[in-house]
């Protein structure tokens, strides 16, 4: 299938590793001259040849900046000031016990995952009606529907971003702009192994046993893989998917267990 966004301009934060770089990776494949971003310079420049050489994308660039901090929201929209397509991706907060979140982790907490993402909504979305097409995605969790103890901080961050969204989003989408929530799951990526090498700190257990436990929790019997998510997300920025807004859309194998 053609997606129809063939020449179009993306900004996919966070994108130097995980899901953030499999959504590049397919926008790339379909002709989007992409931007990523990502704070480590030499993960980043590594990222970007590896999205270059799969997909033979030859407007793939790369800003070494923290999209959570309002310079990197500007280095980042200076390389594409008029952007058709935004990827929100944030790390984060680590798993605590939440008789241990002190006031400041709910700054940060917010500030990455819900206060960011709005911000660079606010400075793209204005254009993009502007231009009658815009397509925004914001990277979440499936926690938002079924929270995660251990992960406190980032239930709570990203339940916040889903109620912008659920007002914003209809107030756009008479322009062709649309915004909608990517719920991953257990994606097999560095996050989740952290989250499982934490698991086993506190319970005393072992990491790969715990993850191996997971697979089989799963009615997939096993974990994502960053493809299938970035596949997802090139779909909902495509010209097909202008009829798909203000959703939640979780990707998780089927371990949510309710019926909406």
């Amino acid at each position: 299938m053609d997606l129809g966004i063939n020449g179009r301009r993306a900004i996919v934060c966070a994108s130097s590793r995980g899901l953030g770089k499999a959504c590049a990776m397919a926008l790339a494949a379909e002709g989007v001259a992409v931007v990523m971003n990502g704070r480590d310079a030499g993960t980043l420049d590594a990222a970007v040849d590896e999205v270059r050489a799969a997909t033979g994308g030859t407007d793939v660039s790369g800003i070494t900046c923290d999209v959570t901090t309002a310079a990197g929201r500007d280095a980042l929209l200076a390389a594409c000031p008029a952007p058709d397509i935004l990827v929100n991706n944030a790390g984060g907060p680590p798993p605590v016990h939440f008789r241990d979140i002190k006031e400041s982790d709910w700054h940060t907490a917010l500030n990455n995952n819900m206060l960011a993402p709005i911000a660079l909504i606010q400075s793209v979305v204005d254009g993009m009606m502007e231009r009658n097409f815009g397509r925004i995605v914001n990277i979440t969790s499936a926690a938002v529907k079924a929270p995660i103890p251990a992960l406190g901080l980032s239930n709570g961050a990203r339940a916040g971003l889903t109620g912008f969204v659920a007002g914003v989003a209809r107030e756009v989408a008479a322009r062709g702009v649309t915004i909608n929530n990517i719920l991953p799951g257990p994606f097999d990526t560095d996050r989740l192994r952290a989250n499982f090498r934490y698991n086993a700190e506190q319970s005393g257990g072992d990491a790969e046993s715990l993850m191996a436990a997971g697979r089989r929790a799963n009615p997939a019997r096993r974990f994502g893989e960053p493809p299938e998510f970035g596949r997802l997300c090139a779909f909902l920025c495509s010209v097909h998917a202008g009829f798909i807004n203000g959703q939640n859309i979780v990707v998780d194998g089927g371990a949510f267990p309710g019926t909406l």
